[in-house]
């Protein structure tokens, strides 16, 4: 116990202190998140399809979060560039990654990443899912899945498919198809969607197994031909278009999607709060155009089920990269 002359100098120090710890009551974190500016990190140049979905999702997190969600895009290296910069940042909620397909693939292209795909981060939501779609230039002879087999045959390496970089869904989803319809092309590696659509619009290359967001609009207005999908069944959205399986390459399927991840650390309640939000941005109307327009199926699940999501992806892929070969140098 304490003499009374302690007691006395305690008194105003207690004093003193108690305004401070009101400030941070239990569960801190959550109860002043988000008190700034939010950054999504997309790992892809402008323009793309991941771009598309991310600004729609920002703008609609930041109307549910009551602050600026931003969009900044960094891309290079197979999306290793934007990537590492958020599994280097504080795991404050502040700072977010737009993950896609290579999020998953690039622990089998690279041995040396320098972040762990699922120690370096904490998963907050599935965004949404969809599937690739092949198009051409309008004013190429290629119409059908049949055309593009029968040109790669008739000139094996010498026809070119663009992709978003090494490992991307347009990369692998090419790479699977070369494989599975016994042909030979030469993939073109881009920083990201846009600049690989602007060249096969240009006549640079020849074929593209591009993500919906990122060419529906083109194809709507004739800037591209559309002449399959890669999902394994047909798309509402372009019913008309046959899968790349019933087309001619049986047991073709491919899948892009999306998914946001945090800071490994990032506190638990501040990760459901995220996950909460991007619930309620996938039901903007915004969001139900993409659904409509460009195929994607919304998702906004748990935490739990990205992570699910994201292992199931990496065995599924692994196998692909493999047999071609691929790796990141």
């Amino acid at each position: 116990m304490l003499p009374a002359p302690h007691k006395n100098l305690l008194r105003p120090l207690l004093l003193l202190l108690t305004p401070i710890l009101a400030a941070f009551p239990a569960g801190g974190a959550l109860a002043t998140y988000p008190e700034r500016t939010v950054r999504i990190i997309v790992p892809f140049a402008p323009g793309g399809g991941t771009d598309v979905v991310a600004r729609t999702l920002a703008d609609s997190m930041g109307k549910d979060l009551g602050v600026s969600v931003i969009i900044e895009n960094k891309p290079g290296a197979g999306t290793i560039i934007g990537t590492q910069a958020v599994a280097a940042s504080r795991a404050d909620g502040y700072t977010l990654l737009m993950g896609t397909f290579s999020h998953a693939v690039n622990s089998s292209l690279s041995a040396k990443l320098p972040y762990d795909s699922h120690k370096d981060f904490s998963p907050v939501a599935l965004v949404a899912r969809s599937f690739n779609i092949v198009v051409v230039n309008p004013k190429s002879s290629i119409r059908t899945i049949s055309d593009l087999i029968a040109a790669a045959k008739a000139s094996p390496d010498k026809l070119t498919y663009g992709t978003f970089g090494v490992g991307t869904s347009a990369h692998l989803a090419g790479e699977l198809f070369k494989d599975l319809a016994k042909v030979q092309m030469t993939a073109v590696p881009y920083k990201g969607a846009a600049p690989a659509i602007t060249d096969l619009i240009g006549g640079q290359i020849d074929v593209m197994f591009t993500t919906v967001a990122s060419a529906a609009s083109l194809v709507e207005s004739g800037q591209l031909r559309a002449i399959a999908v890669t999902s394994a069944q047909r798309s509402p959205a372009f019913p008309q278009l046959p899968t790349v399986a019933e087309a001619g390459v049986p047991g073709y399927a491919a899948e892009s999607w999306y998914g946001l991840f945090a800071p490994a650390g990032t506190p638990t309640e501040i990760v459901d709060r995220l996950n909460r939000s991007a619930a309620v941005a996938v039901q903007s109307e915004a969001f139900k155009k993409l659904s409509v327009n460009e195929g994607l199926v919304m998702v906004a699940r748990p935490p739990e089920e990205l992570d699910r999501y994201l292992r199931a992806e990496e065995d599924r892929w692994r196998r692909v990269i493999r047999d071609a070969g691929i790796k990141i140098e």
